[in-house]
């Protein structure tokens, strides 16, 4: 990790612009090089290495597979998403309910579509989440996972920490991550509501639903992403019912 100077930038990148992955049963559009996609100018910012937005078809879902060494952040947007990983955790993520896995060592997971209801009919809705990961501070950490209830603080509009490391949010974070330069805030804005952006060497702001308004920028839309470098504190600013998720980082990764 590395906090060497940096020239501040306000760097936009559009929804259409994204690597985009349709495996039928998965519409998964990714932020940055993920999976096939690569290119070696666009693999992280700050200490985020994936944002992938992604819709998974009823009844279908990721089969059990490996990861290591990342702190694995979902936040679901509509639908519901049953996790179960090696450590014999399991659970269901739904909106408004944030989840970390610390896969350290090496976790085996699934992820799986849980959205299918009963009620006379059988109704079958995707699930719609996004995925972050970013690195841990060290290697070789105990694989972990961590699930809570967040939905009515959400209620405040404000910007809220729901993962995080840092020391200021001791006390104030939904759920822990093992990178204690790195925090997830998300924010749920009815039209003309507004948060400030916190100060960072690293910010990466993604509008999940909806549409804002960014101070000095212009008009943001579902999908759009804004990686800052060495600034912050401007206004956010919903234009439509929205939902934006701001990484504070302190550090980035160096390859």
């Amino acid at each position: 990790m590395s906090t060497i100077d940096l020239t501040p930038t306000v760097d936009i990148r559009r929804a259409e612009d994204r690597f985009k992955s349709d495996f039928g049963w998965l519409d998964s559009k990714h932020s940055f090089s993920f999976g096939h996609h690569l290119d070696q100018a666009n693999t992280h910012h700050g200490l985020l290495l994936v944002n992938n937005d992604d819709i998974v078809d009823p009844g279908t879902g990721f089969d059990t597979h490996p990861h290591r060494d990342m702190e694995i952040v979902t936040w679901v947007l509509e639908g519901s998403l049953v996790h179960q990983d090696s450590t014999g955790h399991n659970g269901v993520i739904y909106p408004g309910l944030a989840q970390r896995m610390s896969a350290g060592t090496g976790i085996l997971h699934s992820e799986k579509n849980d959205s299918w209801r009963l009620s006379g009919d059988v109704h079958q809705d995707p699930v719609h989440f996004v995925q972050m990961w970013v690195v841990p501070d060290e290697a070789g950490i105990t694989p972990g996972y961590e699930q809570l209830e967040i939905e009515a603080e959400l209620l405040s509009g404000g910007l809220l920490p729901v993962a995080s490391g840092m020391r200021k949010h001791d006390g104030h974070a939904a759920i822990r991550i093992r990178n204690s330069h790195a925090a997830l805030y998300v924010a749920r804005l009815a039209p003309g509501q507004s948060v400030p952006l916190p100060d960072a060497p690293f910010l990466h702001l993604f509008v999940a639903r909806g549409a804002v308004t960014l101070e000095g920028a212009g008009p943001l839309h579902t999908g759009d992403a804004v990686r800052f470098t060495a600034t912050g504190g401007q206004q956010v600013t919903a234009s439509e019912p929205a939902e934006i998720l701001v990484w504070e980082m302190h550090a980035s990764v160096q390859f």
